[in-house]
């Protein structure tokens, strides 16, 4: 059996990125065919919102995401950073985003909660074709409640594309007389967590909001 993206010439490839929505007992998995990169996460996390986030949670002004801190939505990774820039402008969130630290990623309670799961379903089961994935991951359920969502993602997402320095300094806050959106990189003396605040750009008279924790 092969498992995640390990590609098959003649039926291609997939890359699965989930969004567990712990409060819901929720998953939502986006399937690309294409390249694993930050932008394919953040639009996974993008049509996440639209579908089910939006609706579930009427009127919320932020959201609160943890991720593992390598992979396409590592904490040093430039384009994951300018993305969710991008997806805050677009909806007005407030996006924190709480990475854990390095060689910790099975604490993400994705892994245990959705993930684990959605393997056990379709374990001695061949992916031949998108529409099968598609159905053994949408047919994942558990005792406690757990339902998941699934959807095809036919976008071409390349790799290697640079964010530049004045990209970045559209992100990256570091003087109070700066009105547009805000990545505020902290480490929290409360947590052993690493986090990102992305704000939309909006005009303000008095700057931007930060949350700094030291």
């Amino acid at each position: 059996m092969r498992v995640h993206d390990f590609q098959i010439p003649e039926l291609g490839k997939v890359a699965p990125y989930g969004v567990y929505d712990i409060a819901a007992n929720t998953g939502w998995v986006n399937l690309g065919i294409d390249h694993d990169t930050a932008a394919f996460a953040v639009e996974s996390i993008r049509r996440w919102w639209r579908a089910l986030g939006q609706k579930r949670y009427l009127g919320a002004t932020r959201l609160l995401i943890t991720a593992d801190c390598g992979g396409s939505n590592g904490a040093s990774v430039r384009l994951w950073k300018r993305e969710l820039q991008v997806f805050a402008n677009e909806t007005g969130l407030a996006i924190t985003v709480a990475h854990h630290p390095p060689g910790t990623s099975k604490w993400n309670r994705i892994e245990h909660r959705l993930f684990a799961f959605i393997t056990q379903n379709w374990r001695a089961k061949p992916l031949i074709s998108h529409q099968v994935i598609i159905q053994l991951i949408g047919a994942t359920k558990t005792r406690t409640g757990l339902n998941v969502h699934c959807c095809l993602d036919e976008n071409e997402y390349p790799k290697g594309i640079k964010v530049s320095d004045r990209e970045m300094a559209a992100i990256n806050l570091e003087n109070d007389s700066f009105h547009g959106g805000v990545c505020v990189i902290t480490r929290s003396h409360r947590s052993p967590l690493n986090t990102l605040e992305y704000n939309p750009a909006r005009p303000s008279k008095d700057g931007p909001h930060l949350d700094k924790d030291d």
